[in-house]
């Protein structure tokens, strides 16, 4: 005797368990009663099971049928939601998408690929904040957050998380600059350079560098008369040829291809700004929101900001500021 299940007869089971007669089974699914008993007793001849207890008043599940109707709940859950998402797949998304970034990044490079996105799926609006503080996602209504560092600590279990691209600070100066005070020639040179801190706290000017041939971490104290807590005025400085700074690539990368800013040891980079995205945790993703992640991922997979220097330097063509 072949023991298979299908569907239909995982659905039989719970409507009898549910109702707690043949004939409330049978009164739920439109047919007359002695089609129920003949559908459970071949079910259970099929088994080789009492799957079904008889009394004068209910029917209850053995067991053994109990067992199998708490499998058939989670088999069924599991064939509907793959049913929803099958239907899903064939829906264009539709609804608002709500993100945070922060301002540098997500008028640069995020802004931009959202546009692409909105455009290719005209009935999603999306709303981007731009802010240089991470929300409370879940409780400010965020559906995600496109950030430039992994958040760890407590928000790590409260959030998921995805590497979207790798990136890195560097450390970068004018030509200008080189040329009147020299160009480093060690990590320990720079003590004897005016650096250009972006004060985000109190250790900002404690630079942490990894050297990209064997990852060994080394760190430097650095100074110099100008810092602030705006990282696109310290770039500005830089540009002017006011000292030394350490910056993600996505940001200067434009500047570096022209020549407008050279490398200073290039053997070393701060490798702690990668791009993620960061989301409340949720019971399931809307398909707009797995849409719009996969379409991220892809745009940044390749790291665009490593622009060519031909490219960057084609006729009309400025440094991304």
């Amino acid at each position: 005797m072949n023991p298979h299940l299908d569907r239909a007869d995982l659905e039989l089971l719970l409507a009898i368990r549910e109702h707690g007669s043949l004939a409330g089974a049978a009164s739920a699914a439109d047919v007359v009663p002695s089609v129920i008993t003949k559908r459970l007793a071949a079910l259970e001849a099929r088994l080789g099971l009492k799957l079904f207890q008889r009394t004068t008043r209910r029917v209850v599940p053995t067991a053994e049928g109990e067992a199998l109707c708490e499998r058939a709940l989670g088999l069924l859950a599991g064939f509907r939601a793959m049913e929803a998402e099958l239907q899903e797949r064939h829906k264009e998304p539709v609804g608002r998408i709500r993100l945070a970034a922060t301002f540098g990044f997500g008028r640069a490079w995020l802004g931009p690929a959202l546009a692409e996105f909105q455009a290719r799926h005209p009935q999603l609006g999306i709303q981007l904040q731009l802010t240089e503080q991470l929300p409370d996602l879940a409780v400010d209504g965020f559906d995600g957050a496109v950030w430039l560092w992994a958040v760890r600590g407590r928000r790590a279990s409260e959030w998921t998380g995805r590497r979207l691209a790798r990136n890195q600070r560097v450390l970068v100066a004018s030509p200008g600059y080189l040329h009147g005070r020299g160009t480093p020639g060690s990590i320990e040179d720079l003590a004897a350079h005016d650096c250009l801190v972006v004060r985000e706290n109190e250790q900002s000017d404690l630079w942490r560098l990894q050297r990209e041939r064997d990852r060994a971490e080394v760190r430097v104290r650095v100074g110099g008369p100008l810092s602030s807590n705006s990282g696109e005025l310290v770039r500005d400085w830089c540009l002017a040829g006011r000292g030394i700074m350490l910056r993600s690539l996505w940001d200067i990368a434009g500047a570096l291809a022209s020549g407008e800013l050279v490398r200073v040891l290039p053997a070393y980079a701060m490798a702690d700004a990668d791009i993620h995205w960061l989301a409340p945790h949720t019971a399931s993703t809307p398909k707009r929101i797995r849409l719009l992640v996969d379409f991220l991922a892809e745009r940044f997979r390749g790291e665009p900001w490593k622009v060519s220097a031909s490219a960057a330097a084609r006729p009309g063509s400025r440094p991304r500021r």
